[in-house]
């Protein structure tokens, strides 16, 4: 939506928060112009007050309120999946950069937590890749929370709602000197669930959400600042409620669960110079999660998966920008360096069902006068893997401005090295048997030891440019091209390592297909050009406020996730060969009278196969999967004065967001057609405080979310039922 889109003029305690001198250390004060609408680039800014409105505390909840931005909510929180006008990532590399409190967090399994007194979201779509680097060719999400220089005293939050849903987050705000001040905040929040697994009838998608935030502003001079955000996450969780496409139900036998720690740290400091801006941000992350399911979702004991992983981040981004402008001329340079180190644990556990259908039965049949049974019911393949990351990259950006023109041009150079240090390792064995027909006995017992390692490496280099022309209208309009490259690296899967062993196990019993491990589950980086032109448009003394876009995307080698042919359970990526993607974005805020306020935003994507062959079936024309054709979002709000002396004011909220059609697969024979959900809320705003009554998805639509096959099987997951819920917030 574009900056116009407003609160309405209903008022919040976020919206009262005085104003001081300290600038906030963002980074994208740091990178851009501070007004969105000022740039050549198609973006959305939320503030604080309009999020309370929504009653977001993650940033899932602005899905399908920007244009052609959509995070499906499926599986646990591990899933971040993020597609924007038709790029997108189901696994490994993020397409869509994320910071909070200019932390960049480098792995999208970090993306799904609620955040607490945010002030901001800034969501830029297009490569943002010249400034903000790898694995922003769809666009760069940053968050900013509340700064204590800019508000003190003590904040709650607290909301109860259906599902057995509960948050609470209370923060401290202390300014101990004028330029020294700090904050101390603090969430939970808890929910039973919505949805039942019949096999024990017991809730699945339960979850409990801890998260800690420490923040520091200090002015230690005059000309220089220095911010510092720490974070604790801690998360225990249920998941995968995954319906059945045969029986409609859901109904698996063996725990499903998501744990995880992350803690995060990030340092800006920004020193003015007489002549630049000097700005460095170093950051740390760690992640330490679990991720357990049963891998089948069925009733019978097949196999699990464990997922252990512990990784940790470091970035540094520095960045220099001229202070003054040179005649027309402005200028920034930065230099990006990063390295991650992520240790994980894989092992795949085969139970009864699966020793006997999968293994057992495939030899049998090929030789039913040896039968062979396996010496335990269960056993694992193990899979462990060291994955070490790094990447350095310079890039400068240069603007002129002349009369009513600007115009810009970004070059980036990205150098990563990739590696993969993998131990695959099984210890098991079975019996063979000879048949008489009226009765067998031992042939032969056969151990199997598998102790497979190697080391792979990979190096990408690259060159990421961007031009951008603009011309200023009146009453603060304008309209704009920019042609970007856009880059997602490439890497390592590693959820194919266990049919890679299943099939190494199999070849020893002579039924099995060699997979070259490198071959499986390497892929390479996925870049775009993306041609843009829009305008952002002021009328009627900014009453109506109207940013248009249209966009066309080349794009090659995207990266696809994948399901292998026959009872395999692993995720292939992929490289489509090229594809294509087009379409349109229009955001608008009305205001018709002073106590109402209208905000829509549509976006359209046309996201095709243009030569895409995977070996057996030739894809050229079909749909791009899991790309949502249409988003749209409505809103009204209306607001008057309350007519006692505590009360005052009284807001209704009515939204209506729609999303779809979405095709599932490649064959485009699976899809979700488009579907609504309404939302309202009503709220009552205090001196101090005020509450809101609110509901989503009142008229109890039902629509999917998510579609995969496990051998061969598919599932669904169910879009969240109807929820209602009250939250009361306090400033004091």
């Amino acid at each position: 939506m574009p900056a116009a889109y407003a609160a309405g003029p209903a008022a919040t305690p976020s919206d009262s928060l005085p104003s001081v001198t300290l600038e906030e250390l963002s980074v994208t004060a740091v990178k851009q112009r501070s007004i969105l609408r000022e740039q050549p680039v198609a973006a959305t800014l939320l503030t604080g007050a309009q999020l309370d409105e929504l009653n977001v505390v993650t940033i899932k909840g602005i899905s399908d309120v920007v244009p052609n931005f959509y995070i499906p909510d499926y599986g646990s929180r591990i899933t971040s999946t993020i597609y924007v006008r038709g790029l997108g990532a189901r696994m490994d590399q993020p397409a869509v950069g994320l910071s909070v409190d200019n932390v960049p967090f480098l792995n999208k399994d970090c993306y799904d937590f609620d955040i607490a007194d945010i002030v901001s979201v800034d969501m830029l779509r297009g490569p943002q890749s010249t400034l903000y680097g790898r694995n922003t060719m769809g666009g760069q999400i940053n968050v900013t929370t509340l700064s204590p220089m800019r508000y003190q005293g003590w904040r709650l939050n607290t909301e109860i709602g259906t599902g057995g849903n509960f948050k609470l987050s209370t923060g401290w705000y202390h300014k101990f000197h004028p330029d020294f001040a700090f904050a101390a905040v603090g969430s939970f929040t808890a929910s039973r669930g919505f949805f039942t697994n019949e096999y024990n009838g017991r809730k699945i998608d339960r979850e409990r959400l801890v998260n800690l935030r420490l923040k520091q502003d200090w002015r230690v001079t005059r000309s220089t600042y220095l911010q510092n955000a720490l974070s604790a996450n801690f998360l225990r969780q249920g998941g995968y409620p995954y319906e059945f496409k045969e029986t409609g139900q859901i109904s698996y036998n063996d725990t499903c669960f998501y744990h995880r720690l992350m803690l995060n740290d990030g340092l800006t400091v920004r020193h003015n110079g007489e002549k630049v801006y000097l700005t460095s941000i170093t950051s740390w992350q760690y992640i330490d999660d679990n991720m357990t399911l049963d891998q089948d979702f069925l009733p019978e004991p097949y196999f699990t998966l464990t997922q252990k992983k512990r990784e940790h981040a470091f970035t540094e981004d520095f960045v220099v920008k001229g202070r003054e402008a040179v005649g027309p001329w402005t200028w920034l340079a930065g230099a990006f360096a990063f390295y991650k180190h992520l240790d994980m644990h894989a092992p795949v556990t085969f139970l009864d069902s699966g020793i006997r259908e999968l293994i057992e039965n495939h030899v049998n049949q090929a030789n039913p006068l040896y039968p062979i049974r396996w010496n335990s019911r269960d056993f694992k393949l193990n899979s462990d893997f060291t994955i070490p990351t790094w990447g350095l990259a310079v890039y400068h950006e240069s603007k002129l401005d002349f009369d009513r023109w600007r115009f810009s041009a970004g070059l980036r150079l990205d150098y990563e090295r990739a590696s993969m240090n993998y131990h695959s390792h099984c210890d098991t064995g079975y019996t063979i048997y000879h048949d008489y027909g009226s009765g067998e006995e031992t042939y032969a017992n056969v151990p199997i030891k598998i102790d497979d390692r190697g080391d792979l490496k990979r190096d990408f280099l690259t060159l990421l440019p961007k031009f951008t022309a603009m011309y200023e209208l009146d009453n603060g309009s304008n309209i704009y091209v920019n042609i970007a490259k856009g880059y997602k690296a490439g890497g390592y899967n590693t959820q194919m390592f266990s049919d890679v062993l299943q099939q190494r196990l199999m070849t020893m019993m002579g039924v099995g297909s060699r997979y070259e491990v490198e071959d499986i589950v390497a892929y390479k980086p996925e870049s775009s050009w993306n041609y843009e032109a829009g305008a952002h448009f002021n009328f009627a003394g900014g009453k109506l406020m109207l940013d248009l876009a249209a966009f066309y995307i080349d794009c090659r080698n995207q990266q696809l996730t994948m399901f292998p042919d026959g009872t395999t359970t692993g995720r292939i990526m992929t490289n489509a060969g090229k594809t294509r993607s087009l379409g349109a974005e229009v955001t608008m805020l009305v205001k018709p009278f002073n106590r109402m306020t209208i905000n829509a935003s549509y976006g359209y994507t046309n996201a095709k196969f243009r030569d895409f062959f995977n070996g057996k079936e030739q894809f050229k024309g079909n749909w791009l999967p899991y790309v949502p054709k249409n988003t749209v979002f409505l809103q009204g709000l209306y607001s008057f004065p309350g007519d006692t002396p505590w009360l005052k004011l009284i807001t209704f909220d009515v939204n209506l967001r729609a999303t779809g059609d979405i095709c599932w697969n490649e064959q485009n024979t699976e899809r979700q057609d488009m579907y609504l959900l309404l939302g309202a809320a009503a709220t009552f705003t205090c001196s101090r405080c005020e509450f809101q009554l609110w509901g989503r998805n009142l008229t109890a639509t039902q629509y999917k979310t998510f579609y995969f096959l496990s051998m061969g099987n598919a599932f669904f997951q169910r879009g969240v039922p109807r929820q209602i819920g009250l939250t009361f917030r306090m400033n004091f």
